[in-house]
């Protein structure tokens, strides 16, 4: 009995929240009334409204990272598998999802358009040369909170925190084994689990 009670109580609360959050125009357009970005399904505006409320209902079984949408899930599990489905036409690199794809292929088209004016190199992206300009400036930004270390990117003050927390996210499918970096996944993949062996000696060609 206090189960059923509690299961109407959920079912009268979400009930609730969608009528709190939500709104349908004459147009058929689907609204949330928190921040009035209008969707043409409800199941869109449903995946937008959990950026509002913070929940992550999408687990991933091997690292334990959440996500909002089911999508964001399957395009994160490649980080793991080392899956790359999105293949560049002119030169052949893969990549993990379409965004980096369309990224690559910015690079084929001619100059990018972002220049150092201290070295002359040129990026694809206004914030990828922002970082670089960090490495003329000596500005680091991110410090670690548990020895001190600063670093001018934050992806590598992320990679730089699993050397005290211990955590391995990118495991690998075939042994089990786990790394702290998915390029140091991809080379032992490489080098245990195919015939590749990409490094070898230039005065006896031994692996």
């Amino acid at each position: 009995m206090e189960v059923k009670e509690e299961s109407e109580e959920l079912t009268e609360v979400h009930q609730y929240h969608d009528q709190k959050t939500t709104c349908r125009t004459g147009t058929g357009s689907f609204i949330c009334l928190q921040c009035g970005k209008s969707f043409t399904k409800k199941a869109h505006l449903k995946d937008h409204i959990r950026i509002h409320t913070g929940e992550r209902p999408f687990r991933c079984i091997q690292c334990g990272k959440d996500f909002i949408q089911k999508t964001n899930l399957k395009e994160h599990l490649r980080i793991h598998t080392g899956e790359k489905p999105f293949t560049c036409q002119q030169c052949g690199k893969s990549f993990t999802q379409t965004g980096q794809l369309r990224n690559h292929i910015k690079t084929h088209s001619g100059q990018p358009p972002f220049i150092c004016l201290q070295c002359g190199n040129s990026f694809v992206h206004k914030g990828t040369l922002k970082a670089h300009i960090r490495i003329h400036t000596g500005e680091r930004l991110f410090m670690c909170p548990h020895c001190g270390k600063s670093f001018t990117r934050k992806d590598i003050l992320k990679n730089h925190l699993r050397i005290h927390s211990g955590e391995k996210p990118f495991f690998c499918l075939q042994c089990g084994k786990s790394f702290t970096k998915a390029e140091y996944l991809r080379i032992h993949q490489q080098h245990s689990h195919s015939q590749e062996r990409p490094f070898d000696c230039r005065q006896c060609g031994n692996y």
